[in-house]
């Protein structure tokens, strides 16, 4: 059983997903590339139509009804001639989910928000060491692109075409 919740990134369920998150990447993070550099996501970018934040509705180790997971779009910026783009940003799910479809289906339900906002590519970007996302990236039909951003923290980037 997967659901999800719309929130916005300061509400407390939120907070403490992306605290969760930041904190198994630092734990993660490859040390020849150095620390890890956690940035909270600016709430006024996932407020619909702009964005959305999702809390994932799962089932905990217990077998109760639980906050598992997140993650979120938001609308980027596109110069002339570039396709109107999505970003996805801070997908993430509690070890214990892990391999039961709830990643990918998160990532559905993002894409599908945001293709009803108009989008025509998504994008993102991702560290190496996270291999099982890149593979739940590449099977979802993303294809590594260059670089779109300077995030410190990224090794590969991703797009998806959408139209």
């Amino acid at each position: 059983m997967v659901g999800f919740r719309q929130a916005l990134v300061t509400d407390t369920a939120a907070h403490a997903l992306l605290a969760e998150y930041f904190g198994s990447r630092e734990l993660g993070f490859p040390v020849a590339q150095g620390r890890y550099r956690p940035v909270y996501p600016a709430a006024e970018q996932f407020v619909p139509p702009r964005g959305v934040f999702l809390v994932v509705e799962g089932v905990d180790p217990a077998g109760a009804v639980a906050d598992v997971g997140c993650g979120g779009i938001r609308k980027l910026e596109s110069g002339h001639g570039e396709p109107l783009r999505f970003e996805v940003k801070h997908l993430w799910l509690e070890p214990h989910t892990r391999g039961h479809g709830y990643g990918r289906a998160l990532l559905l339900e993002l894409e599908r928000r945001a293709v009803e906002w108009g989008a025509e590519q998504l994008v993102l970007d991702t560290n190496d060491s996270l291999a099982a996302a890149a593979g739940l990236y590449r099977s979802s039909g993303f294809v590594t692109i260059a670089p779109y951003n300077h995030n410190p923290n990224a090794t590969t980037w991703y797009a998806k075409d959408v139209r």
